[in-house]
């Protein structure tokens, strides 16, 4: 899959708190089926492969897990889980090839919280701590501390994890989820795409 990436200009890559702990970590979800790949699980491979070899190492991939809808609603469950990554880029640089990636596998951003045959979002980036902007990242993802179907896979990879702002222990963040954050993992048979766990 060749990915359509337009350049960064200097003045567009944000300055950022730099720490010296962690990974690089991305989630992945979807609850439609994909018009070409088919079922969630495996739009999530072909996600996985189409950012490998585009200066992007994946190195582990957690469980998959199936996830309610958050916000409660009448959508269908999703698939999710988390990778860790490695990459030669700035965490503006990797956004914007998750969002080519995207693009390519044909997702169309229309209202929040919308159904969607993929989703990609940089979680971490080596314990950044970023304010966003145009084209810019903001990190830690703004909304992983309140996501089940983040934390649980996440903490599947990284048990010792730490949220980069608040220091809040990927336990505690686990222990206090608010209602309606049903997740279920699923067993490795379950058509998974991309080969074994890799946790």
């Amino acid at each position: 899959m060749k990915l359509k990436l337009r350049p960064l200009r200097s003045q567009e890559v944000g300055v950022v708190e730099k720490t010296s702990r962690g990974g690089v970590y991305i989630g992945l979800g979807a609850n439609l089926t994909h018009s070409v790949h088919g079922a969630p699980a495996r739009t999530l491979g072909v996600a996985l492969d189409a950012l490998a070899g585009q200066a992007i190492s994946v190195l582990r991939v957690s469980p998959r897990y199936r996830t309610a809808p958050v916000p409660i609603s009448d959508q269908p469950w999703y698939v999710n889980a988390v990778a860790e990554l490695a990459a030669d880029l700035v965490a503006d640089e990797l956004l914007a090839r998750l969002h080519a990636v995207e693009a390519e596998l044909g997702r169309a951003r229309t209202v929040a919280n919308a159904a969607r045959a993929i989703d990609l979002d940089l979680l971490d980036f080596r314990g950044e701590i970023a304010s966003g902007g145009l084209g810019r990242a903001i990190l830690p993802h703004p909304r992983m501390a309140e996501r089940g179907f983040v934390l649980r896979p996440l903490a599947d990879l990284a048990p010792l994890w730490r949220h980069p702002v608040t220091g809040a222990s990927i336990q505690a963040l686990l222990a206090g989820l608010g209602p309606g954050q049903q997740t279920e993992r699923l067993s490795p048979s379950d058509d998974l795409p991309f080969g074994r766990e890799r946790v």
